[in-house]
């Protein structure tokens, strides 16, 4: 009688991370457990899925979302593109200071929005 050997499941595929202009310093910055909380849902993001407390962001591009930290020092950001098929785009990381994202803060992703192009 003639072994098979099993099949190993494939590995889920996993998009890189990049992350334009200073938005990876400005995430190291955060306090660490907001760090870590922005870390794991842009790690599912990577593998395919959804942040757990998100939001489409068409005013910066389409495919682009924030996902929404809050902790005891208050609420934090990260601004993300995964419309591309091989990478995670971190367009900008901050700490939100009122209750309508500062258009600063919007401009600056629309920015690094348009770098994706030029990095594709």
């Amino acid at each position: 009688m003639r072994r098979v050997k099993p099949k190993k499941p494939a590995a889920p595929p996993i998009k890189r991370l990049e992350f334009l202009g200073s938005s990876k310093d400005d995430l190291a910055a955060m306090p660490a457990g907001v760090r870590h909380d922005i870390g794991v849902e842009l790690m599912r993001v990577q593998f395919g899925g959804q942040p757990t407390d998100f939001k489409p962001m068409s005013t910066v591009g389409a495919g682009a979302y924030e996902i929404r930290v809050r902790n005891a020092s208050g609420a934090y950001r990260a601004i993300y593109v995964a419309k591309f098929e091989a990478a995670v785009y971190v367009l900008h990381a901050f700490q939100k200071k009122t209750q309508q994202t500062a258009k600063t803060d919007i401009e600056l992703a629309k920015v690094r929005y348009r770098m994706i192009g030029e990095k594709r």
